[in-house]
């Protein structure tokens, strides 16, 4: 395994020379990366939830950092993943739809842009950086972004690979986790599973966390990244019926959502809780930066997002902005609160500069070092935020379009039915009062910034579709989708 060199004079460079948990040659700090699959902004009990049980979770905020203004690269998850791991926007990667289906019908009113459908191995991605430096890579859970022979975890820098597949969901969350998912442009199906082997009883997150485990118990005396993508809480939703019982006791009325689905949160608390009590016997949690975050907002059929609008599919807040927890002994103060807009292509160098590694800024063209920020030193010297879905997709109210976050202004470019919406999230959280009318030279002056950015990054525009049928009223796929 090659080991990069890290000299002093590099590290200084970066501006790393603080104490205690700073990284060194000899001692680089672990990674662990918690992404959930479709865990809302607020389903936790640090984000203001007080149906969902999560101390573990709400025990990292108050001993980290959590940020208020996170967002996901995309509403639904592979554009999200990819951004992830490259530090790149997904229009930039041409990766700006979910894998591997995605075809839509021929009579929509436009044609949808262009999508790649596995993560070109020319990308860099975070894991690839990290083990050239001589980190050992473990993926737990979901990939979901391209299939063998050429776009699986193994060939994007993961050194172990448990649970990582094409598919985006388990056909269901115990042994044999029978997945049947479609195969582009055949129309058949194929059958598979996550994982081949197991016992009847056993349930997908807590074996993923089980090898989690084991992961580190392995790997505790060198420098590990463990990325935890779990697949929960993705639909189906499916649980322990002992814990499931215990939240469908709870009357109606007080419910934030299913009990199911609450009951599957409480399996990934419990599963960050065993991680973190791994780190803690292995005695590498001083040494440990552990990060916590989502992929998408929640799904709409099994929580509430008040008082976001919206829901995953869609580029109103509650598809995009996600909880964002980071903790490090050390590195930051404890129990800070940060309300500066960030969003997850910021992990990437973030992550490379808590590890003293130099920045790939030819990599990771999008995303920030968070680190300053952390510490309370600046500001982020950014233009703004954006976002580009150049498609149609299932979920109700999901419209084709592109957002872009200026400050406290967030404007939403609808393509199809064309419009545009502005709001102040400071003064508007829920995006009740759409002030494109009566803030007409702002709103034209971000879309003109809109606009430049799509140029500068290539992203795919909609084009009328001379094939549309004015008829057919149906905008989405036929086909079932697992995004």
């Amino acid at each position: 395994m090659n080991k990069y060199i890290r000299s002093t004079l590099g590290l200084l460079s970066l501006g790393l020379g603080v104490t205690g948990a700073t990284a060194s040659a000899a001692n680089p700090p672990n990674i662990v990366l918690f992404l959930i699959d479709d865990m809302g902004w607020r389903d936790l009990g640090a984000y203001g939830s007080d149906y969902y049980q999560t101390p573990a979770i709400d025990r990292l905020a108050k001993e980290g950092v959590k940020f208020t203004d996170a967002y996901a690269a995309c509403a639904v998850c592979t554009p999200s993943r990819a951004a992830l791991l490259t530090g790149k926007y997904p229009a930039r990667l041409l990766m700006t739809n979910w894998t591997p289906d995605g075809r839509w019908s021929p009579r929509s009113p436009l044609r949808e842009g262009r999508f790649l459908r596995d993560l070109p191995l020319e990308q860099i991605t975070l894991a690839e950086a990290l083990r050239e430096a001589g980190y050992v890579t473990g993926h737990f859970g979901k990939w979901h972004l391209g299939g063998p022979p050429f776009s699986m975890p193994e060939h994007h820098g993961f050194d172990v690979n448990v649970g990582g597949h094409p598919y985006g969901a388990p056909g269901d969350y115990f042994y044999p986790y029978q997945v049947d998912w479609p195969i582009p442009s055949t129309g058949r199906r194929a059958r598979d599973q996550i994982l081949t082997d197991g016992e009847p009883g056993e349930y997908l997150t807590e074996r993923l966390t089980d090898e989690a485990v084991a992961f580190i118990q392995q790997n505790q005396d060198k420098p590990f990244f463990l990325y935890f993508p779990h697949y929960a809480v993705h639909t189906p939703l499916q649980a322990r019926p002992e814990v499931v019982a215990r939240y469908e006791a709870i009357p109606a009325a007080q419910r934030q959502g299913d009990p199911t689905y609450a009951a599957m949160v409480e399996s990934v608390d419990d599963s960050v809780a065993r991680v973190m009590a791994a780190l803690e016997e292995a005695g590498v949690a001083e040494n440990t930066l552990v990060i916590f975050t989502s992929d998408n907002g929640g799904h709409w059929r099994v929580t509430q997002h008040a008082p976001l609008r919206g829901h995953k599919g869609t580029y109103w807040e509650g598809g995009i902005r996600v909880p964002l927890i980071l903790t490090m002994p050390g590195l930051m103060d404890r129990g800070r609160v940060i309300t500066e807009p960030v969003m997850a292509t910021d992990l990437y160098p973030t992550i490379l500069a808590a590890a003293g590694l130099p920045l790939r800024p030819n990599q990771h063209e999008d995303g920030l070092n968070l680190l300053p920020l952390l510490r309370g030193e600046t500001a982020l010297n950014r233009q703004g935020l954006f976002w580009h879905f150049p498609h149609y997709n299932n979920h109700p109210e999901t419209r084709p379009s592109s957002a872009y976050r200026r400050g406290d202004w967030k404007l939403i470019e609808s393509f199809d039915p064309s419009g545009f919406e502005l709001y102040n999230l400071v003064e508007d959280l829920g995006e009740t009062t759409n002030r494109w009318s009566t803030e007409t030279t702002r709103g034209r002056a971000m879309l003109e910034e809109l606009e430049q950015w799509r140029r500068a990054v290539g992203a795919e525009p909609m084009r009328p579709n001379p094939d549309f049928d004015p008829a057919f009223q149906g905008r989405a796929s036929t086909r079932r989708k697992a995004n």
